[in-house]
């Protein structure tokens, strides 16, 4: 052989093995982080059906209502909606005490109903993920009648029971019970039962293999009808540790710590994905995971084979408003968890669902003069994070806290139950009232706002919620014909993450760290980088990032006909996003 045929053959298998272990590191790398799926390219869109559109007039939006709607959710660009619970329920904390998981609550309509709402909304490439509520169910459910009616009752260790024989049960404090005490006395055997929500929820036992199949079953139900995945309600509460120990004072400040994730909630959870998640390609996510990004990970790691998204409260839990919280400590948590999910695992990003107030209330500025350009900042922020965008109903309008100055119009369990318990013990009820115009969840579930008509086009009947007064001019009709409407810039934002992957699988990097006022940090991906800058205030905000920007393609910004970014400040509520050039 002829040396230079010789040097051609050796410098090719170089090269071969050469792209072979590169194309082998790829693929590991893409196995890690960044395998393709669905549910981490989604916009998820969560519809609280009670509130998004009525279509008979009793005042309760229904399926139907969201049937006629969904020319318009199609428009908005997002892949998924996440329905908060439609089945069977008494109401006593607004469906999410359920007295029967295969039948939908006559208030919403029917079954027919359903399927015909699943088959529109797949024909218009739309998936949808149902609200799974396991850790308990209503006192009016079936298992729960059965298992109060006597203590032999084959159901009885469906629920979680302390015969009175035994002196009081140790003390569980209830997020919603009056009297705080998670533990309520049952007359008809003499024994009380456990609820660590309302009383009208009683925890389910998952220590019963029974009861872990029938919800098993229960889940296979709906699946099979098509849906494409569960969000799972409070089930980092599902394990307890039975044997009831004496917890520390002051233990419920920290409630996800002692109440969270019990002795075998990851053995349920890999039990639920053999038998079910396993065998079907869906979206998976449990409402809370832990204390910390360690803990969120156990959840999501591939090869434990649990959940595939982790749902944190951390970003949420923060107070009244992000304004007295701080905005480094917010960056701080952000990036925090991106680091631990740097290289596997997934998260959700989100900044409101129907147990928040208001996103642009709570972490922007909700006065006519900065509502509309702050809420296109949170917007931006969300959609240019690193993990799954779950965005709420009306947060694409701006709509804001409604703030109701009486008990009389609050529905919620959680406020109604607050002001009796503050109340028996002769508390500040005004001052309480006026916390609540901030952060009760009822700010968050008023009607949506479809057009300046009665009701704001919600409802011709009387609304379950009364409608926020400032739909004559927030309202969709209004923002269809302005194409600098808030709603508008969403629909830029969704459309911008669907044709950038950088956004959905780009490395994060945080700059300007100890900023106060500007988060800002970078999207990188096979080479292209991509610079998000926000100011969250409302003052012209300084930053120092230590890149070169000037010869930056602006790709989107939050004020109409920026032509060019100002090298070293930012707007009142300003986002803008750029592509660096290399």
């Amino acid at each position: 052989m002829k040396p230079i045929i010789k040097s051609f053959l050796f410098s090719a298998l170089i090269l071969f093995t050469t792209e072979s272990t590169i194309a082998q590191n790829m693929s590991v790398k893409m196995t890690q982080k960044n395998d393709p799926k669905w549910w981490k390219e989604a916009v998820v869109y969560q519809i609280y059906t009670r509130s998004f559109k009525d279509s008979d007039g009793d005042g309760v939006g229904d399926l139907k209502g969201i049937i006629s709607k969904l020319d318009y959710v199609k428009s908005l660009g997002i892949d998924a909606v996440w329905l908060n619970p439609i089945y069977t329920s008494p109401n006593d904390d607004n469906g999410y005490d359920i007295s029967n998981y295969r039948e939908i609550m006559k208030d919403f309509g029917t079954m027919e109903d359903f399927d015909l709402l699943l088959k529109e909304m797949h024909k218009r490439g739309i998936k949808l993920v149902m609200d799974l509520v396991v850790n308990h169910s209503s006192d009016e459910h079936e298992w729960f009648k059965q298992s109060r009616s006597s203590r032999d009752n084959k159901y009885r260790d469906y629920y979680h029971w302390w015969p009175a024989e035994k002196g009081k049960p140790p003390y569980r404090w209830s997020f919603f019970d009056v009297n705080s005490d998670a533990w309520k006395y049952d007359g008809q055997t003499n024994s009380y039962y456990l609820h660590y929500f309302s009383q009208k929820q009683p925890d389910l036992n998952w220590e019963n293999p029974k009861v872990r199949y029938e919800v098993y079953d229960m889940m296979k139900f709906w699946l099979d009808k098509g849906i494409d995945g569960f969000r799972m309600d409070a089930f980092q509460f599902a394990s307890k540790d039975t044997t009831w120990p004496e917890l520390p004072k002051g233990y419920e400040k920290n409630i996800i710590k002692y109440y969270g994730v019990g002795p075998h909630l990851h053995e349920y959870l890999q039990e639920m994905n053999r038998e079910i998640f396993s065998k079907y390609d869906i979206m998976t996510v449990a409402e809370g995971a832990g204390s910390s990004p360690e803990d969120a990970m156990q959840f999501v790691d591939p090869d434990r084979k649990e959940l595939n998204m982790a749902y944190h409260f951390e970003s949420v839990d923060i107070g009244k408003h992000l304004k007295d919280f701080g905005l480094v400590k917010y960056k701080e948590i952000f990036s925090r968890y991106d680091e631990a999910f740097k290289d596997k695992g997934w998260l959700s990003i989100f900044l409101a669902n129907h147990d928040q107030p208001r996103m642009v209330s709570k972490f922007g500025n909700d006065t006519t003069e900065f509502r509309e350009i702050s809420s296109k900042m949170l917007s931006t922020f969300v959609m240019t994070m690193r993990g799954t965008p779950y965005y709420y109903y009306g947060d694409e309008l701006g709509m804001v806290n409604i703030r109701f100055n009486s008990i009389d119009d609050y529905h919620d369990v959680d406020t109604r139950n607050k002001y009796i318990g503050l109340k028996n013990k002769g508390g500040d009820l005004n001052g309480f009232l006026e916390g609540q115009k901030q952060t009760s969840r009822e700010n968050g579930r008023t009607p949506f706002q479809w057009d300046d008509t009665q009701n704001a086009g919600f409802t011709s009947g009387k609304p379950w919620l009364k409608v926020n007064p400032n739909y004559k001019t927030i309202n969709v009709e209004a923002q269809e014909k302005d194409p600098n409407s808030v709603l508008n810039y969403f629909r830029k934002l969704v459309q911008l993450r669907k044709k950038e992957p950088t956004l959905v699988y780009g490395n994060y990097t945080l700059l300007d760290k100890e900023n106060p006022n500007v988060y800002a940090y970078t999207r990188e991906l096979n080479g292209k980088k991509l610079l998000v800058l926000l100011n969250f205030t409302d003052k012209n905000s300084p930053y120092k990032i230590g890149i070169p920007v000037a010869k930056s393609k602006i790709i989107l910004d939050n004020y109409p006909n920026t032509k060019q970014l100002n090298n070293s400040m930012l707007r009142p509520y300003e986002a803008i996003v750029l592509e660096l050039k290399k």
